[in-house]
């Protein structure tokens, strides 16, 4: 009987056919230059001026809404425990309790309305009990607006971090959402 020469495949593994070990996760060495080349940590780009300003601003205006009474419309419906809830309404999304700097304002609110004529119910209500109480209880994403019948005028405090308490943000983190329960 004749026997086949082995072909390389079929052959045992020798030390010069067996490859050397790779190891694992093993980053290349750097080249000498190219250390010389490594960009170096650059300082963080200052803000545009016009932009600080703008926070600035808003913050401002922010802190005086905080310490200032409102008032705040009862709407139609009746809310837990069949007392009238405050009166909000609902854009992209996101509810928006209206609040009205002075008894004008909410004036020029009816009027734009058509319902100048009846009676309007409302509470005074701190500016930061708005943003830290009632904006939290409401469930949803809620946030305040500030005489929005007044076009530019108005204002708006969106629920985001540093308006709203963190839980009630909807730009807070996922980590931070999953450990407060459904957002």
């Amino acid at each position: 009987m004749t026997v086949a020469p082995a072909t390389p495949a079929q052959r045992p593994p020798t030390a010069e056919t067996v490859p050397e070990p790779v190891p694992a996760a093993q980053e290349p060495e750097p080249e000498p230059d190219a250390q010389k080349t490594q960009p170096v940590a650059q300082e963080p780009v200052p803000e545009d001026p016009e932009v600080t300003a703008r926070r600035r601003e808003f913050l401002r205006l922010l802190g005086e809404f905080r310490r200032t009474a409102v008032l705040v419309p009862l709407g139609d419906f009746p809310g837990p425990e069949d007392e009238r809830g405050l009166l909000t309404a609902d854009f992209n999304g996101i509810r928006f309790i209206l609040a009205f700097s002075d008894e004008q304002a909410l004036a020029r609110y009816a009027q734009a309305r058509g319902e100048f004529s009846r009676e309007w119910t409302y509470r005074t209500i701190l500016g930061a009990r708005l943003l830290d109480v009632a904006v939290p209880a409401a469930g949803v994403p809620c946030g305040v607006a500030l005489d929005c019948a007044d076009g530019p005028d108005g204002m708006v405090f969106p629920p985001v971090r540093g308006i709203v308490p963190d839980e009630a943000a909807v730009d807070r983190d996922e980590d931070q959402a999953d450990e407060g329960g459904s957002a």
